[in-house]
């Protein structure tokens, strides 16, 4: 059987299950903050991706089992005035890393990206995760600066909840 790769389906049980099962792995990592998914979360998150019409899905299982996720939301360039897909979270489960389960999910992510016209992916990335790093490093990612001058985008937030 091996890995397969593939956009999920929000209304299919087992992709769902592989949705929640794989995010809860990623925040219980390090690198997703290292708490479990809430309740609320794990009852709500599949609705509520599958009531936005731009989240897409990517979703990576070897030998039948899953292994890795992707989820990405549409945004829009207004400087390309196009659309643009943001990769919003990216996780292999460790018993399957180093195997470039990751950059074979990023190419369908990619594919997606431009059957839907999009001018660019974009991404964030903890500056420590070395790791994750090297891989969207490979994949072609790099810091977003308009002028040297000006510096590097930073990615920041205000929590409202």
């Amino acid at each position: 059987m091996g890995l397969r790769i593939f956009q999920a389906d929000y209304q299919n049980s087992q992709h769902a299950a592989y949705i929640v099962a794989l995010l809860d792995a990623y925040a219980r990592d390090p690198m997703g903050g290292g708490e479990p998914l809430s309740e609320f979360v794990k009852q709500n998150l599949i609705e509520s991706l599958s009531n936005i019409a731009h989240a897409v899905s990517v979703i990576a299982t070897v030998d039948g089992k899953p292994a890795g996720l992707i989820n990405g939301f549409e945004g829009f360039s207004t400087f390309k005035c196009k659309r643009l897909l943001n990769i919003h979270d990216v996780t292999v489960l460790p018993q399957y890393r180093g195997r470039q389960i990751s950059q074979k999910m990023l190419e369908k992510v990619e594919q997606i990206a431009r059957s839907r016209n999009c001018c660019k992916l974009t991404l964030e990335v903890l500056s420590n995760n070395r790791g994750a790093k090297s891989v969207y490093s490979k994949f072609g990612f790099s810091d977003y600066e308009l002028d040297p001058e000006a510096g590097t985008a930073l990615f920041w937030q205000k929590q409202l909840d």
